[in-house]
């Protein structure tokens, strides 16, 4: 008979793996979209892809505790891998797809041994440098990468054989949220397994997981490799679904809006990624539409509003007047 304390830690598991109510709607209604407000197809394909540029990092930070500021390197990876491949070999998007993930993935291993030790300031410093290097090594090649006019000319293929990417960006946004539904299953499925239980464990203490046997070590290099694939995934459909690749795509803003979007979704709970994307992006057309010199001040506004007040005080309206959260037993679910 298996100890308590197991069985305790396996309902725990199978309780947080199940489907809450809200999470088929929430998929529903973002592939509705695209088809519903056909003027907005291309602000969804780039929500789509800074989700799962957003989901990547939460992987690390929000379940390993792992602090990067140079997540952007992987993501650029992706972008160049796929648009060189498909300029020089083949149009294929899945193709490319899968060529910009591998590429994002082994660098990704390499570059898990180097975030392993030290601080938080050292890993913040170590993962800044790596983007910083591959943007000046693109810089410098730019025979093949087009340097800093961008890698210009990538056409793409229609996806699967079938579907052409259209001007109004239906294809793209149907593509893009597809892979993005694919890789966050995935990391559903990682965050809540024992691995990534003892993620948590490693995120919380790392010197107490050690004590109790978690090989801590492999585990990082396992969730960072895994966590730069997809960043590098976001990457490649970028590049895709805008036929375009240049430095921007490893410059610091790209991981400084990455850490934005976690904090105004939260981290640890992978929908953080998303909700942030959603957030950031919307708030970003919006108010860059009204003050185009000025949206930068409101956004960064509203960030420190969310800080000062809360993330739980803003989302959840009855704590405004003091009301507290009723137990998760007693309502009957897990969830915000």
């Amino acid at each position: 008979m298996p100890p308590a304390g197991g069985v305790i830690a396996q309902t725990a598991l199978l309780r947080a793996s199940r489907w809450r109510a809200w999470e088929p709607v929430l998929w529903l209604v973002a592939f509705a979209a695209p088809l519903v407000l056909r003027q907005y197809a291309a602000i969804v394909n780039e929500i789509a892809i800074v989700a799962l540029f957003a989901l990547s990092l939460d992987l690390v930070l929000g379940f390993t505790g792992i602090v990067s500021l140079g997540h952007a390197a992987f993501f650029g990876l992706g972008a160049y891998s796929a648009a060189l491949f498909a300029k020089y070999a083949m149009p294929d998007p899945l193709l490319g797809l899968a060529v910009g993930i591998v590429a994002a993935t082994v660098v990704g291993f390499f570059a898990s041994f180097t975030v392993q030790r030290g601080t938080d300031l050292t890993r913040l410093m170590v993962t800044l440098g790596a983007a910083l290097i591959l943007l000046e090594l693109a810089n410098k090649f730019s025979e093949i990468t087009g340097g800093a006019d961008g890698l210009q000319g990538v056409v793409m293929g229609p996806v699967l054989g079938k579907f052409d990417f259209d001007l109004e960006g239906r294809t793209a946004a149907y593509y893009s949220l597809t892979v993005l539904l694919v890789f966050f299953l995935l990391a559903r499925r990682i965050a809540r397994s024992p691995f990534g239980s003892t993620l948590m464990a490693i995120r919380d203490n790392r010197l107490r997981a050690m004590a109790i046997g978690i090989p801590v070590g492999s585990r990082i290099t396992v969730a960072y490799t895994v966590a730069a694939g997809l960043a590098g995934a976001a990457g490649a459909l970028l590049a895709q679904t805008t036929g375009f690749a240049s430095l921007d795509v490893f410059e610091f803003h790209r991981s400084a809006d990455l850490m934005l979007m976690l904090v105004i979704g939260g981290t640890g709970w992978l929908y953080g990624g998303v909700l942030g994307a959603i957030v950031f992006k919307l708030a970003q057309d919006f108010l860059s539409s009204i003050t185009p010199q000025y949206w930068t001040f409101w956004l960064g506004l509203f960030l420190v509003v969310l800080v000062l007040v809360g993330r739980d005080r803003l989302l959840r309206p009855w704590t405004w007047f003091g009301i507290k959260k009723l137990d998760p037993r007693l309502r009957g679910d897990d969830g915000l």
